[in-house]
């Protein structure tokens, strides 16, 4: 096809196939079941489109239909009535079903890709679209679905893509489970047959499932050079990933948002667009798709990855709600003198917040605790070397706060039903118009009357009651998206309006990360649980799907709460360097000694976080193995930067005679000469992939931060 090229209804020809390339990949699409839907014909390396489908079912169709045995790229409900549709919708009162036939196609090369489906009795079109996202080899596919008829349409289900997989003997699914204070387990389950789903309806993506999967063909290794698929979903609601090992063998994954209505009502004229669905592939495995997602989240993060990831300090876990200024100024003291670049303070700066029953609504400075006047307070926290950051939590309201007096109309609730009170709160209604605007005005007071330049965005509560009482009626509401779309607009007008100032997500920790959000805050918060070994399995799963410039991690003397091994401080530093490194224990306590050994790991951590931020990642072993790391290879292979961490029992040294243990790094070029900057000790690559770097663990030298330079 060429460029802007547009194909006649009803061609149904074997060259009517649209190709898209990314950076090393090509997905092919093609039309069957003459023009009644498009199938994939082939994903993988460049090159695998010639030949042969791999994914051609048509003679597998005993007691199915063609297109439930077809590899469809998209299709309703009507057309395939038993192995699982991506689209069902009726018009009210009448039966369920979809029976369309393609209309047109265009493409702009083989980067863009709309196909246009209709059923014109319904009234129904369908407009299915694919972005190649340059740099990268992620396609982009959502679909846009128009009421042209003068009868409004219900829309049950309204996924924003199908995926198939090309696997022959099954699937191996990869996906990240957890719950607060454990998000981001990295999980396997083998699919042969039947069905498995992953969902959220708590308003978020949740703490317990990620909007993430990654699927292998089960005849392969889990580990290695293996080819592995992937998908994530851009929705910052209730959402849903549905696979299915489906009757002959293939493999097809299902996306989309879930209505917190059951169902959406589509006005005659109006466009329903769905959110976007990245799919990924890599030959490297789960390791090679983990850089493949990486390299995405750098693209949308934009020109905003040139400016440097500070060193934070937050003062939540010194002080809690405790919040005033001498005490807030002796943690800045102490953080400035270890290197800390930006100081930051979390809950309780505002009026009514002695504890966690009020004061969320209400924010201004509280005079009591800055009794020289709030911008004061700011400038001597300035006048240290340290920028200054605020907490806030935009969507929350305390019933006893002056915002509910004023507003009790804005929260969700049912007429006639008790409210539930989670963490003493309830919730905005973020899709309310008013809200928004209380919301915006709000960060542009605090944004602009003080000087601040860092802002924690936290959600520590999901909605319950969800209702809007006077909205109109609930099946033409569509609370969950309309509070997506509020939250958006409000982390745009921050860009827009601030853009010199720093954004966090948090949602009561990692709950609410997906594309949507990373593409519009700075960094995120993936739990609140700091505790060493803990955390590193937290982010070892994380890495697995967003990359380490989005990943905060605080240096605290939080205890472990799954795992409660000790771990020393450099474990712990060395383990928030693996992402933007922060501290949060209670620095006043600390020794002189044990502050210089915290600046040192500071100023170690400034000379390399250009290479962990920027730098293509390799995971190298599990947190389940003694000895794990991460490794960094900067743009260009000058630098190499490895985090290691023992986890596990020593080799009987010193009471007996041991060696080092060693940790195998990959991809460098084998006959490359590298000197570890600290030791002076060169190695080649080969060396380095196939003995590994050498660390003699004892009960306290239990990590290390190592950089090689290349000769």
């Amino acid at each position: 096809m060429t460029p802007h090229d547009t194909t006649p209804v009803g061609t149904g020809l074997p060259d009517d196939r649209w190709l898209l390339r990314t950076e090393n990949t090509t997905y092919a699409v093609a039309l069957a079941g003459d023009g009644r839907w498009a199938e994939l014909t082939a994903w993988g390396p460049h090159g695998v489109e010639t030949g042969p489908s791999a994914l051609d079912w048509s003679r597998r169709t005993h007691f199915i239909t063609p297109a439930d045995a077809s590899p469809a790229e998209y299709i309703p409900y009507g057309l395939r009535p038993f192995t699982g549709a991506d689209l069902v919708a009726q018009r009210p009162g009448e039966e369920r079903g979809v029976w369309w036939r393609f209309t047109e196609a265009a493409q702009d090369g083989d980067r863009t890709l709309r196909l246009v489906f209709a059923d014109d009795t319904l009234g129904l079109t369908a407009a299915l679209h694919y972005e190649a996202v340059p740099g990268t080899d992620v396609i982009l596919r959502w679909a846009e679905l128009t009421c042209t008829g003068d009868t409004e349409l219900r829309l049950e289900r309204f996924d924003s893509a199908a995926v198939n997989i090309p696997v022959a003997g099954g699937a191996r699914l990869t996906y990240l489970t957890g719950q607060w204070s454990q998000e981001f387990q990295r999980t396997q389950l083998d699919l042969t047959r039947g069905r498995f789903e992953l969902a959220s309806t708590q308003g978020v993506p949740g703490h317990a499932y990620a909007p993430w999967l990654a699927v292998q063909d089960l005849a392969s290794p889990a580990e290695g050079a293996t080819p592995t698929y992937g998908v994530a979903l851009e929705w910052s609601g209730n959402w849903h990933l549905t696979t299915d090992a489906e009757p002959g063998g293939a493999v097809r994954v299902r996306a989309g948002r879930v209505p917190h209505e059951g169902a959406v009502r589509l006005a005659p004229g109006a466009t329903l667009t769905t959110p976007r669905l990245a799919c990924a592939f890599s030959p490297e495995g789960l390791d090679g798709l983990a850089r493949v997602w990486h390299r995405y989240e750098r693209h949308l993060t934009g020109a905003r990855m040139d400016r440097p990831r500070q060193v934070l300090y937050n003062s939540w876990e010194a002080t809690g709600f405790d919040v005033d200024a001498d005490t807030q100024l002796e943690l800045a003291r102490v953080a400035a003198e270890m290197g800390a670049e930006l100081f930051v303070v979390d809950d309780g700066w505002f009026p009514g917040r002695d504890d966690d029953t009020g004061g969320l609504g209400d924010w201004t400075p509280e005079p009591a605790s800055f009794p020289d006047g709030f911008d004061h307070f700011v400038g001597e926290v300035r006048a240290l070397g340290m920028d200054f950051g605020l907490w806030a939590e935009p969507e929350a309201i305390s019933p006893r706060s002056a915002l509910y007096a004023a507003h009790p109309e804005w929260v969700y609730r049912i007429d006639g039903r008790p409210a539930t009170l989670v963490r003493n709160q309830l919730l905005l209604d973020l899709g309310r118009e008013d809200v928004q605007d209380f919301v915006l005005a709000t960060f542009d007071r605090l944004l602009g009357d003080h000087d601040i330049s860092y802002l924690k965005w936290d959600m520590n509560r999901p909605p319950t009651e969800r209702g809007r009482p006077g909205g109109g009626p609930v099946e033409e509401q569509d609370l969950d998206a309309a509070h997506v779309a509020g939250y958006l607009r409000v982390l745009d007008h921050l860009r827009d309006r601030h853009p010199h100032v720093t954004v966090e997500g948090c949602a009561g920790g990692g709950a609410r990360i997906e594309h949507a959000t990373l593409a519009r805050t700075d960094v995120v918060w993936p739990s609140d649980n700091t505790a060493p070994l803990d955390r590193l399995s937290i982010q070892y799963g994380y890495l697995h799907a967003h990359a380490p410039h989005t990943m905060s991690s605080w240096v605290t003397d939080s205890p472990g709460v799954f795992d409660p091994r000790p771990r020393s401080l450099g474990f712990r530093f060395v383990n928030s360097m693996a992402g933007v490194l922060g501290i949060g224990a209670d620095i006043r306590t600390w020794s002189a000694e044990r502050r210089a050994e915290a600046a040192g790991w500071i100023a170690r951590y400034k000379e390399v976080r250009d290479v962990v931020h920027h730098g293509e990642v390799r995971l190298l072993n599990t947190p389940a193995d003694a000895t794990c790391g991460i490794q960094y290879e900067e743009p260009g292979g000058g630098r190499v930067v490895v985090t290691a961490w023992n986890t596990g029992r020593l080799d009987g040294a010193p009471l007996v005679p041991g060696r080092p243990a060693r940790l195998r790094l990959r991809g460098l070029e084998p006959t490359a000469r590298y000197v570890d900057t600290a030791s002076g000790i060169t190695y080649s690559g080969a060396h380095l992939v196939h003995s590994g770097v050498p660390f003699a663990w004892t009960e306290r030298y239990d990590a290390e931060l190592v950089v090689l330079t290349r000769e």
